[in-house]
């Protein structure tokens, strides 16, 4: 479907006489982002080649914030404004940690920065609106269904996750306003959760901008955290029936070189027993820096074996962003 020939129906849409502060205009900060990756890049096979969503902008002098998968070896990359003007961007930073990807536009965006609100002052049921590029009839009245912990199988989590419904249709980037019209959460994810009765419910995972306040100077300095990057293996993980099994292997990564299998079911990391994805994770980072090796026992076709792989830095995997 081409990005102008859709729009949420009216009733999903968000009214501005319901908010106190100016929704248009805040809406109006809201980019599209449209960015193309090289066919050798390492995440060109997970993630696609072309990616489109939304960015938000954060500094009048033409700063966006956004979902940092949509950018990561990005080698063009295009904002298109609400009144349908489209200039280039650099991609600046990009922190796995968080996701969040920082862009820079290369010519004047002319639009108002929208301001940070605190994450961490969001309750359940708040009501938030969720921005997408294109104003009002992209942009959609929700509420926050829950906070709580979120592990992704490509080695990724957040201590507390916002999740809002209804779930946007296209959440990448997507800006989640509070009541005051601030910056409280960037879309990532698009998930559905089983109900007790009836259809499951559809959320957007959202990332809470208070993980940006700490590390917003070393992205616009380093591109990355000042801080020792986490140890990353390269396996995506998921849980079935209480266990963690390996689900896939990144090409080239240190589990791959190890001999991890899809199929194996990790049982502890350095002797210390794993029970969900989070706990895997955060035996794995707490070892050390990446470089460690990391030992995994695990159980395959009913035998218990140990593989210790040596970790590496993600990043040094990936394409560096060039000026366009």
């Amino acid at each position: 479907m081409a990005e102008a020939d859709w729009e949420l129906p009216p009733q999903a849409q968000p009214k501005p006489a319901d908010y106190a502060y100016d929704l248009e205009r805040a809406l109006s900060s809201v980019v599209g982002l449209r960015a193309t990756v090289p066919e050798d890049a390492f995440t060109a096979q997970t993630l696609g080649t072309e990616r489109a969503g939304n960015g938000v902008v954060i500094r009048e002098d033409g700063i966006v914030l956004t979902i940092g998968y949509l950018v990561t070896e990005a080698e063009s990359l295009w904002l298109n404004t609400i009144d349908g003007r489209v200039l280039p961007g650099h991609v600046v930073a990009y922190d796995q940690e968080t996701g969040f990807g920082l862009v820079q536009a290369l010519g004047r965006l002319n639009l108002p920065a929208v301001p940070f609100g605190q994450s961490a002052a969001v309750r359940v049921d708040d009501e938030v609106v969720v921005g997408g590029a294109g104003g009002l009839a992209r942009s959609l009245a929700a509420r926050v269904a829950a906070r709580q912990e979120f592990a992704g199988y490509w080695e990724y989590l957040l201590e507390e996750a916002l999740f809002t419904t209804p779930a946007h249709p296209n959440w990448g980037g997507t800006g989640v306003l509070d009541a005051a019209g601030r910056l409280v959460g960037i879309g990532s994810l698009h998930l559905q959760q089983a109900r007790e009765h009836g259809r499951p419910e559809h959320l957007n995972m959202n990332v809470p901008i208070d993980l940006l306040k700490p590390i917003y100077d070393d992205l616009m300095t380093l591109g990355r955290p000042n801080k020792p990057p986490r140890p990353w293996l390269g396996f995506y993980a998921t849980e079935i029936e209480d266990r963690v099994v390996i689900a896939g292997l990144a090409s080239d990564g240190p589990a791959r070189r190890a001999d991890l299998r899809v199929g194996d079911i990790v049982m502890s990391v350095a002797g210390q027993d794993v029970e969900t994805l989070a706990t895997l994770y955060r035996r794995i980072w707490s070892l050390g820096r990446a470089g460690v090796e990391v030992p995994i026992t695990l159980q395959r076709d009913g035998q218990t074996l140990t593989i210790t792989p040596r970790s590496t830095d993600r990043a040094t995997l990936l394409k560096k962003a060039r000026l366009q």
